[in-house]
């Protein structure tokens, strides 16, 4: 149904507005969109605010950023990408994620449905004629049917308003919009302000060239060794071999892994056998720790107990300075409690006679003075700024949006008290509205949610094109019983207890504490929404044309 009207990608004649789907965003939620999309032969624009296609991975450019998922999972089932594309490392660097979506989009043609520097400032529905209307930064008026808001979970980045940073003399950066053309650090005096996943990669790579780091602290992580290495080719042909088995088991996984249940709960061994088991799991490195070693750590605190203790053992065995290893050990919340993140040599770091801990749990940050940073009435004097600080995790990248559904209604107000949603993909008042990866989804590895979402929004555009309907939109009574899910879900769980957690929106001030994942697993949400598929969407109100 595509339309030609008067203006292009770069304002020439002949570009298209009107079109099947907008979508919003070109990193790995837009792109399989797109890709979808195209299976499905409808016409679709992604609009991203880049430079080029990647999302998080085109923002995240600072030193020693890398996934936390291994490469070979992270990714996309797509058969001629699987074949042909091969990754170098077990946990890839940021140029290496970077360059597969660069791949990924060559290879699939998508880059000529893509406009980048363009940024969606608006997106309404209207009811009379049920479609929708998104307006860009550019100027650009474009019309679709339905809107496909894949703008990821970290699109927003939080920089706390230091009061004084107008008046700082040096450079200060935010780690999630890093500058393309990189940062100096040498002889250079840093502070790091966050003990994040952001700063665990950055703070081991810059303590290398910068003459002093210093890292303030709120809270203190679980960070599990990653235990990265190079892949050989004989490894390569052995996970191509194997990619139906490795996605089969990615898809049951709780956490969109390949990896298997250690078929035992803290319950069943004796404590000698424990320690034996988790430092498997430690050498083995990455997720394995949480995930094949016991089964109950997330729901038994007894257990949790038993690993969080032997990872504060380990803290303490690396750091060499007692008081700098006790400010580093989590001890007022259970580990998995906020998202653990994989360390390559972070708390090695910290035995640098250059890199400095500052404890602010107690005593915060005051101000940011013109030569450095003052926790009370101490200032550390540095030369340049790094706010790892994280971001308005999941609803942030929606609200952001001036997006209206029914009647006007604002997708903002309507999260007021935290998001609504039905299986993180709709949301009531919003029809024709699909949100990929949105809040109330799993968090889990992320590409395995995608493809998952992208394929059930394709059956369900299918479903309404084989009935003739118009339109389609989640039931408020529908998203009211997922909201109470996913709720009672973390409740059940250790998530619950984490401090300042994304999780649950509390890294934020004043941003409401809500459930923004569900924690059920991604095999179980698969079937959540294969079952209301099954069930001809009947938790859904559908319009015929």
């Amino acid at each position: 149904m595509t339309v030609l009207n008067e203006k292009s990608h770069d304002g020439a004649p002949d570009s298209p507005t009107e079109f099947d789907t907008v979508i919003v965003g070109a990193g790995f939620g837009g792109l399989r969109m797109l890709h979808e999309m195209r299976e499905l032969g409808l016409s679709a624009v992604a609009i991203e605010s880049g430079s080029d296609v990647g999302g998080t991975w085109y923002w995240n450019r600072y030193p020693g950023a890398r996934t936390d998922s291994e490469s070979w999972m992270y990714a996309f089932p797509i058969p001629e990408i699987q074949e042909e594309w091969n990754w170098t490392e077990r946990y890839p660097t940021q140029p290496e994620a970077l360059g597969y979506l660069n791949f990924l989009a060559d290879r699939l043609d998508l880059r000529r449905d893509i406009r980048f520097h363009t940024r969606v400032t608006a997106a309404e529905f209207h009811e009379e004629k049920q479609i929708w209307t998104v307006h860009t930064d550019a100027g650009d008026t474009l019309t679709c049917t339905y809107f496909v808001p894949a703008a990821g979970p970290l699109n927003v980045p939080y920089k706390p308003d230091f009061d004084g940073l107008a008046d700082f003399q040096g450079e200060w950066h935010v780690s999630g919009r890093w500058p393309h053309e990189g940062v100096d650090f040498k002889d250079k005096k840093v502070a790091v302000i966050g003990t994040g996943a952001t700063a665990v990669q950055i703070i081991p790579v810059i303590a290398h060239t910068a003459a002093e780091v210093t890292v303030f602290q709120r809270t203190p992580n679980y960070v599990l060794p990653a235990r990265n290495y190079t892949l050989s080719d004989e490894q390569r042909q052995g996970i191509r071999a194997d990619y139906d088995r490795i996605w089969e088991q990615c898809r049951k996984h709780f956490f969109g892994f390949d990896m298997q249940p250690a078929g035992r709960t803290i319950h069943d061994v004796t404590a000698e056998e424990a320690q034996k088991i988790l430092e498997w799991g430690w050498e083995t490195g990455g997720f394995r720790f949480i995930f094949e070693t016991f089964d109950d750590i997330l729901v038994d605190p007894k257990s949790n107990k038993v690993v969080a203790d032997f990872a504060r053992d380990k803290i303490r065995s690396i750091v060499k300075d007692p008081e700098t290893a006790e400010l580093l050990c989590p001890k007022d919340y259970p580990i998995v409690g906020k998202r653990p993140p994989l360390g390559h040599f972070y708390y090695e770091a910290f035995n640098r006679d250059n890199v400095h801990l500052v404890d602010v749990s107690t005593t915060p940050i005051s101000r940011i003075t013109p030569t450095g940073v003052a926790v009370g009435d101490q200032e550390y004097e540095v030369d340049i700024i790094i706010f790892a600080t994280g971001f308005d995790g999941q609803t942030g990248s929606y609200t952001g949006l001036d997006i209206r559904g029914r009647d006007g209604v604002k997708l903002s107000d309507k999260w007021a008290d935290g998001p609504r949603t039905h299986l993180g993909i709709g949301v009531d008042g919003f029809p024709n509205m699909f949100m990929v990866g949105g809040p109330q989804a799993p968090f889990a590895n992320f590409p395995v949610i995608i493809d998952g979402v992208a394929d059930w929004i394709g059956r369900a555009i299918r479903f309404m094109n084989d009935r003739g309907i118009k339109s389609i939109e989640p039931r408020p009574e529908a998203v009211e019983g997922w909201r109470q899910k996913v709720n009672a879900i973390v409740d059940a769980t250790v998530l619950s207890e984490g401090p300042h957690s994304w999780f649950l929106g509390t890294n934020i001030p004043g941003k409401p504490k809500a459930a923004l994942f569900y924690f059920a697993g991604v095999g179980a949400y698969r079937d959540d929404c294969n079952e209301v598929a099954d069930r001809d969407f009947d938790s859904f109100a559908l319009s015929p044309a």
